[in-house]
């Protein structure tokens, strides 16, 4: 399916631009100030509103054992809110238990992630 966001605002790193955005499934295929309309492509008017790209939060605890507890949001829930808020991505903290090998955290934290609705990174936490 492609998608053409159409008339915004397009905010990158270094400037911003009136300009549309074409999307085949999962990847922008152009960005341009006129792009050209595929057949069965859906529009969406973005006129008065800033097409951004996905945001990245570099410090998430997601699903981490904390003195007898477990934060509130797994995976699962805390990559949906951040999806709700424009953050396409995160990077978990892993952390091993003591005497756990760090291989071993890893694979925990892998088998966690299994149900992350966005994408995701780890930091690994060097404990012993």
């Amino acid at each position: 399916m492609s998608l053409l966001i159409r008339g915004g605002t397009v905010v990158n790193h270094d400037h911003s631009r009136r300009a549309d955005v074409l999307i085949d499934g999962e990847t922008i295929v152009a960005v341009g100030a006129s792009v050209e309309t595929p057949t069965g492509c859906e529009i969406l008017d973005a006129g008065g509103a800033y097409v951004i790209p996905g945001g990245i939060d570099p410090h998430t605890h997601l699903e981490m054992p904390f003195m007898g507890t477990v934060t509130a949001d797994d995976f699962e829930s805390g990559t949906k809110a951040a999806l709700t808020g424009g953050t396409t991505m995160v990077v978990d903290f892993c952390l091993p238990d003591p005497g756990q090998s760090m291989l071993a955290a890893y694979q925990e934290w892998r088998h966690k992630s299994e149900k992350a609705a966005a994408d995701y990174g780890f930091h690994m936490a060097v404990t012993s």
